[in-house]
């Protein structure tokens, strides 16, 4: 028998709009609509193994954004500062600088 998460998602209706709104947006980063899927899901009362199955990402990253939205709601789904030396150029210098073919 599958093991239930101790992280019950009830969500608002501003908060329910708001996930709605990211999860749907075409321009939004990949990882911002798949967090958005994930509560929207968990909201509805499934477990993190159908959530995994249901959008097919790891029910490790399910269970960990989970428990960050229960924690701390929307702010939970933003991105965290990482550690190391910031990037001395951004993707996009890189993007167009791989691009020139000499």
């Amino acid at each position: 028998m599958p093991m239930r998460s101790p992280y019950v998602i009830q969500l608002t209706r501003c908060e329910r709009a708001e996930l709605l709104a990211r999860s749907r947006e075409y321009t939004s980063p990949y990882r911002d609509v798949v967090r958005a899927k994930i509560v929207l899901l968990a909201s509805q009362g499934l477990g993190n193994a159908s959530i995994a199955e249901h959008l097919d990402t790891p029910r490790q990253i399910v269970s960990k954004w989970r428990r960050r939205f229960h924690s701390e709601r929307l702010a939970g789904l933003e991105e965290l500062p990482r550690c190391g030396r910031p990037a001395r150029f951004s993707p996009q210098y890189r993007r167009r600088d791989q691009g020139v073919g000499v």
